[in-house]
């Protein structure tokens, strides 16, 4: 508790010695095709929330790795794009990011079909965990930012997780706004679902394929294509789409027209 509470400190006096102009802000972020399109006002409000953000939230790097305040900003502000329309209570209940250089490994105990336990170390670019903190590849996250593969961002998809364990557990399905009826979120989202899942084996299916995992990386990798692939999406899960806009209370699609209409230099 004490290492957390004198890193934010050591964070906070680290931007208040940087004042961060709106040049350097737009220079952050010009460069990220998931915020392409925001509108002057969402970037005002992102610009907000990054920063509420970087004071409520402790990032560290492990491993050797140093965060400069560029790479802090970037990760903050793809974490507060999924919240730019709803609250920023809805990061409540856990403190940290943790940053690993690249791929990372966490022990995690499995019992196979005859009861025996092994200790299984696979490798990661990132994992959310309840109550705790959201660990990341700077390696991954750098790459996903750059948008070098659509449908693919791994600080959307662990933040999504979080957004997700808001109902008690990362089930695919966090809790619904007052005007979003269960039924139709539960109904939409499980049948695209059980459509992959019938997929998996082929040559091709419709997204990434690690959807298919559990409900809970359902939500989170459609997520990823809802805010950085929306024409895929809204192409092979339109009823998903539809949901995610009702949630996220975005509409990316509209953001790529205004971008097509926006007169060029």
């Amino acid at each position: 508790m004490l290492f957390s509470r004198l890193s934010r400190m050591r964070q906070a006096h680290l931007l208040r010695r940087r004042h961060l102009s709106s040049a350097q802000w737009h220079r952050i972020i010009d460069d990220m095709p998931s915020l392409a399109g925001l509108s002057a006002v969402e970037r005002v409000h992102l610009q907000t929330l990054t920063q509420q953000f970087l004071r409520h939230k402790t990032l560290n790097g492990v491993q050797g790795l140093r965060l400069s305040p560029d790479m802090r900003l970037r990760i903050a502000a793809q974490a507060c794009l999924l919240i730019l329309h709803l609250d920023f209570s809805y990061f409540d209940g856990w403190h940290e990011v943790i940053v690993y250089p690249g791929g990372f490994r966490i022990r995690h105990s499995a019992m196979d079909e005859a009861g025996l336990v092994s200790e299984q170390t696979p490798a990661l670019s990132g994992e959310a965990w309840q109550q705790g903190p959201v660990i990341l590849s700077w390696e991954d996250a750098r790459r996903d930012m750059r948008g070098a593969h659509p449908g693919q961002n791994v600080v959307l998809h662990e933040f999504a997780h979080k957004l997700d364990m808001l109902s008690g557990s990362a089930n695919g399905s966090p809790p619904m706004h007052p005007d979003m009826p269960q039924a139709e979120w539960t109904a939409a989202l499980s049948d695209a679902y059980a459509r992959l899942q019938r997929q998996i084996g082929r040559r091709h299916t419709c997204i990434n394929p690690y959807a298919a995992t559990n409900p809970g990386e359902f939500f989170a990798v459609v997520s990823e294509y809802f805010f950085t692939d929306p024409r895929r999406l809204y192409r092979v899960c339109p009823r998903v789409y539809e949901q995610l806009r009702r949630y996220y209370r975005q509409d990316p699609l509209k953001r790529l027209q205004r971008l097509r209409r926006a007169p060029r230099d």
